[in-house]
């Protein structure tokens, strides 16, 4: 059974005013295509064909534009608008009909990743999962602690004194039960509902686990102006020097298999595309250039 995937887009996007005043943040810019496209191709890489974009009322027309329904890429795109800024948790039960009693994938629509995803994500179908990064900074994230199994020993929101260096991304799985748990949650002190405190009845339970990013994937949360450059420069150094493209959806779509090769062409030729057309019909060809290169290639759920 193919997973579900909410992509979140929404939120006020407050560290990054005055920029957002008009502009959804995950439509602005990172290097050269729009923040969603990172998180969107990482989905892709897994293999999900039907996704939820949860936004804000005033953007939801944009994503239209941008996005449309997905079947240029093999894929089912769906909106839902979050009309308050009420918590990334209670984004499941925003998402409850779409979710239908299945397990489900979560992405931030602030998240970039680069390189494999861990062999065992998403997991078995009971319990939750997250994806962890080891960072310099743990206090700046949620942080998240286990034991060499995976097993989750503790789960912390942005602590004076982390029990460890590992940071929750913005990548999670959840089984059938997130629905109801998530709607028996109550607002934390900035009236939100955290997604920490959905992982601690995950953890209650006894059934949250942990998958660490491989060595050499890289993460970037880019909600704020430095992570917002540094992702750019990341992303603008690594496609310079290694002749390929992060966050490319297409190229995403079609290593995991969503799109065949005469789809691939059909978007190459596409004239607003100039850009990407020779990159697209060169990964056609064998090369360097053909191997995964956002989240885990042709991996399928």
């Amino acid at each position: 059974m193919t997973a579900r995937a909410l992509l979140l887009a929404g939120g006020t996007g407050t560290r990054l005013f005055p920029l957002t005043r008009t502009v959804s943040k995950h439509l602005l810019p990172v290097h050269d295509k729009p923040m969603i496209y990172y998180p969107l191709s990482t989905l892709l890489s897994l293999g999900v064909r039907d996704i939820l974009i949860v936004t804000a009322p005033p953007h939801i027309a944009a994503y239209r534009r941008l996005l449309g329904d997905g079947r240029q890429w093999g894929v089912s795109l769906t909106y839902a608008v979050q009309a308050h800024p009420d918590g990334i948790a209670r984004t499941l039960v925003l998402g409850e009909r779409f979710i239908a009693d299945r397990p489900v994938l979560m992405a931030l629509g602030d998240n970039v990743f680069h390189g494999p995803l861990p062999a065992d994500f998403p997991g078995p179908g009971a319990g939750a999962r997250l994806v962890s990064a080891r960072v310099s900074d743990p206090r700046r994230y949620g942080v998240v602690e286990s034991d060499r199994t995976g097993r989750v020993l503790s789960v912390q929101e942005k602590p004076d004194r982390p029990r460890s260096p590992h940071a929750v991304t913005g990548l999670y799985h959840f089984d059938a039960n997130a629905v109801a748990i998530a709607r028996d949650l109550r607002p934390a002190t900035r009236g939100e509902v955290e997604i920490t405190s959905l992982h601690r009845r995950y953890l209650d339970r006894g059934t949250l686990t942990v998958s660490p990013l491989p060595a050499g994937t890289a993460w970037i949360d880019a909600g704020t102006f430095d992570d917002l450059e540094r992702a750019a420069r990341y992303v603008a150094a690594v496609q310079r020097r290694c002749g390929i493209r992060v966050g490319c959806v297409e190229e995403a779509a079609w290593q995991a298999g969503l799109i065949d090769d005469d789809q691939l062409v059909r978007l190459a030729a596409e004239p607003r595309a100039r850009r990407y057309r020779d990159y697209l019909l060169a990964i056609l060809s064998p090369g360097p250039v053909t191997r995964p290169v956002t989240g885990s290639g042709r991996q399928r759920l």
